[in-house]
């Protein structure tokens, strides 16, 4: 066994069940960030799922982490009425595109301009210039109709980087995401979870993400605006099932998740020897100095490629940067759905498409 190998094993505080409590009781130490992120490895695992519910509900229970277009309309309809009507006609532009906003960005393409980015970008700045106006009115309703503001914002822009400049709309993504989290925790002096994916979670400079693609995340904004009061927690797996799609739009199956690659950061994980286990990156110094190599980590979405596994799901990345701590089960089973099949009618698409993440 090398000396990764033994200090992995020396380093890993093993569990067996996740509901036991003693499992959660483990992330007490993270009960005084501001942010915590915690991340899954794929979005069809039962056991990442499980992992985030059981710790998520010890940090709001015992560490106090707590935190549409409709929603703007419905909150002008109570304060201020012709505001309201003002706002239903710049919205109105987006009607065409309500089922399918995907063709927003088609047809912003094919007609060289975005045809509502005016009408919507409008509604969000008067909101904002009349905030202290109508927050003597309501509150609440004042903090959800500016984040829907927002939304319908980002979502026009979003739904033409697609077809526009495709390179951007992930960075579209996260930013939105970061700039409600951050709005709500300033606004009610509040502590958040956050779940997504560990492509999300994770400190974007240090995967391939940043390092290659200029990408960025949501876990790399928080770590900039936060610091170490934003923590970053991630799950990985070995082998075993996962609810996934062999291609988008296709219908949801159980497949059999190959082993990980040699030179990965699972199989790392996998040749330690311990089946599940917390690894606290943050307070092992010389764990952290044999992790820092950059290594293979794999990525499963909503689609799951096994054929071409290494180009489809691996990327490089340095773990312990890009994560505090990984949560790891050698081997996991698939989520169990309520509804496997997919709508007769099927949906238009969404925020994921076509990367699956």
């Amino acid at each position: 066994m090398s000396n990764l190998h033994t200090l992995i094993r020396s380093a890993a505080e093993e569990f067996n069940d996740i509901d036991e409590p003693s499992f959660a009781a483990k992330f007490d130490r993270f009960g005084g960030a501001k942010v915590v992120l915690i991340g899954d490895a794929s979005h069809g695992t039962s056991e990442f799922y499980k992992a985030r519910a059981a710790i998520t509900k010890r940090l709001i229970e015992e560490h106090g982490l707590n935190i549409s277009m409709h929603a703007v309309i419905d909150f002008l309809d109570g304060v201020d009425l012709e505001a309201a009507k003002v706002a239903r006609k710049r919205y109105g532009c987006l009607d065409p595109w309500v089922e399918n906003p995907a063709q927003y960005g088609l047809v912003s393409l094919k007609i060289g301009h975005a045809p509502c980015q005016d009408a919507v970008v409008k509604v969000l700045q008067d909101l904002f210039m009349k905030r202290m106006e109508y927050a003597r009115e309501a509150d609440e309703g004042l903090i959800n109709a500016m984040m829907n503001a927002q939304l319908v914002r980002d979502a026009e822009e979003y739904y033409r980087a697609i077809y526009l400049n495709p390179d951007l709309s992930w960075n579209l993504r996260d930013t939105h995401m970061f700039t409600v989290l951050s709005f709500l925790s300033e606004t009610r002096g509040a502590k958040a979870v956050v779940w997504a994916h560990n492509s999300h979670v994770g400190d974007a400079r240090y995967t391939g993400m940043g390092m290659r693609r200029s990408e960025i995340s949501i876990g790399q904004l928080c770590k900039e605006k936060y610091g170490k009061d934003a923590v970053i927690i991630g799950c990985g797996t070995h082998t075993g099932t996962v609810a996934a799609a062999h291609e988008w739009g296709g219908r949801m199956v159980t497949m059999s998740v190959q082993p990980s690659l040699k030179g990965s950061y699972e199989r790392v994980m996998f040749d330690s020897g311990v089946r599940r286990f917390l690894l606290d990156m943050s307070i092992h110094k010389e764990l952290r100095q044999q992790l820092i190599k950059p290594r293979l980590e794999r990525f499963i979405g909503v689609i799951y490629r096994s054929a071409t596994e290494r180009w489809s799901h691996y990327s490089e990345a340095i773990l312990p940067k890009q994560m505090d701590a990984y949560i790891w089960f050698q081997e996991s089973t698939a989520v169990k759905a309520f509804e496997r099949d997919q709508p007769a009618i099927p949906p238009s698409a969404d925020d994921t498409y076509p990367f699956g993440l």
